[in-house]
C-alpha cells in the first residue's frame, strides 16, 4: 500500500513537471514544505497541514530511495570527500523524523514515534560516523538492542529501581551535556543566519555553500539529539498506557467482582397511607399502640409512679373531695353552731370589704 502511494506522488510530481522529477529537487520540495509547516499558524491537526505533512514525507522517502540506489555515502570516506552539492542529502532523515512527529494520528502515535526515533538515530549516527560536529551519541544508542526488552520486562514486574552513586555521576554528565550543546545551537543557529542571507542571495561561492549545509547539519543534530530524549520518555509513556488500557479490558472477563444487593432508601413515614407506598423505613415494624403499651404497663404496676397505677390515684382524690363536700353539707343541715358563725362572718366581710381589697401589689 505504502510502496503504491508513493509511486503515484512521484507520477504525480512527474506529471506535474513534464519529466521525472530531479532528485535536488525532491529534497528542496519537501525541506521548504517542513518549514511552512513548522511555520505556520494553523491548528498541526488541520486537514490541510497534515495533507502537506504527507506528501512532503512520500516525496522525501522517494529522495531516500534514490540516494540509497545512488550508493552517494560510504562509511570508508571522510566529510571532506563528500562533494559540497552530495552534503545536504544527509539531512534527508532528520527532516522525515521530524514530519513523522508532526503526524497528529493518535490511534497509530507509538508507531509514529518509534518510526521517527529510527530516522533521527540514523542521521545522527551518520553525522557521528563523517564527525559533522562533537557530540556524544545518547545512551540508548550506545547499549545492546536488547535493552528495550529488559526495560519492557522491569515495567511488566513493577520493580522498584534505587539511584547509585554512578547513576547520579551519569545524570550530572547528561546534565552537563545538554546545556554544552544548547550552547553550541545557538552559536551555529546565529552563524547560520549570516550564512544564509549569502546564499539566499545567490552571491555566495562554493565555500560558502558547504559552510551553509555544515552548520544546517550541526543544527539539525542538536535538534535531532533532542527530539530523541522527548521521544524515549514519550515511548514509554505510550506502552504504559497501551497496558493499562489492555488490562482494563481483560480485567472483567478475568476476576469478575462479587455483586452486591442494592440498599433501599432509608425514609421515615408519617401515616399509614405513605407507609403503604414507601415502606416504614426501619427494619422492625411496631406491633401495638402508645396506649396499649401504657395500659399494658399500668396493669403490670410498672409506672415510673413507684407502682401507683395513674387511674386510681385520681379515683382516690375525686373521692376525698366528694367525702369532704358531704361533711360540708352535713354541718348545714345540722345547723352547726360554729359553721353558721364562719359562714355569717365570711359574708359579712364580703358586704365590707370589695373583691381584690388588700391586694395592693400591682397597683401602680
Amino acid at each position: 500500500m505504502a510502496e503504491s502511494e508513493n509511486s503515484n506522488s512521484v507520477k504525480n510530481l512527474a506529471e506535474h513537471d513534464a519529466e521525472p522529477p530531479k532528485l535536488s529537487d525532491m529534497l528542496d520540495r519537501g525541506w521548504k514544505s517542513f518549514e511552512e509547516v513548522d511555520a505556520t499558524n494553523e491548528p498541526i491537526g488541520s486537514s490541510h497541514v497534515q495533507v502537506k505533512v504527507k506528501r512532503a514525507i512520500l516525496m522525501l522517502e522517494e529522495a531516500s530511495r534514490m540516494v540509497a540506489q545512488l550508493d552517494l555515502f560510504s562509511r570508508n570516506e571522510d566529510l571532506e570527500e563528500i562533494s559540497t552539492t552530495d552534503l545536504k542529502y544527509l539531512l534527508l532523515p532528520a527532516i522525515l523524523g521530524a514530519l513523522t512527529m508532526k503526524q497528529t494520528d493518535r490511534d497509530k502515535r507509538l508507531e509514529l514515534v518509534q518510526t521517527a526515533r529510527t530516522y533521527f538515530r540514523d542521521f545522527v549516527r551518520r553525522c557521528k560516523e563523517y564527525n559533522v560536529s562533537d557530540f556524544e551519541l545518547p545512551k540508548s544508542m550506545t547499549e545492546n538492542a536488547t535493552r528495550d526488552e529488559e526495560s519492557d520486562s522491569e515495567c511488566s514486574t513493577n520493580k522498584p529501581s534505587s539511584s547509585s552513586p554512578l547513576d547520579l555521576v551519569a545524570m550530572a554528565a547528561q546534565r552537563q551535556a545538554k546545556i554544552e550543546r544548547y550552547r553550541q545551537k545557538k552559536e551555529t543557529e546565529a552563524r547560520l543566519y549570516e550564512v544564509r542571507r549569502a546564499v539566499d542571495g545567490g552571491q555566495a561561492d562554493d565555500e560558502v555553500v558547504r559552510d551553509f549545509y555544515l552548520l544546517t547539519l550541526r543544527k539539525w543534530v542538536a535538534l535531532s539529539l533532542e527530539e530523541l530524549d522527548s521521544i524515549d520518555q514519550e515511548v514509554e509513556i505510550l506502552k504504559r498506557m497501551g497496558a493499562m488500557k489492555q488490562s482494563s479490558t481483560q480485567q472483567p472477563s478475568q476476576c469478575k467482582q462479587p455483586t452486591r444487593t442494592p440498599v433501599k432508601p432509608f425514609i421515615l413515614t408519617r401515616d399509614a397511607v405513605q407507609a403503604q407506598v414507601f415502606g416504614a423505613g426501619y427494619p422492625s415494624l411496631p406491633i401495638m399502640t402508645v396506649d396499649d403499651w401504657y395500659e399494658q404497663h399500668r396493669k403490670q404496676g410498672a409506672l415510673p409512679d413507684q407502682g401507683i397505677p395513674k387511674r386510681v390515684a385520681v379515683e382516690e382524690d375525686f373521692d376525698a373531695k366528694e367525702h369532704e363536700e358531704e361533711e360540708k353539707e352535713k354541718k348545714a343541715e345540722n345547723d352547726d353552731a360554729e359553721s353558721l358563725k364562719k359562714a355569717r362572718d365570711w359574708d359579712d366581710w364580703k358586704d365590707t370589704h370589695p373583691r381584690g381589697y388588700g391586694n395592693r401589689q400591682n397597683m401602680g
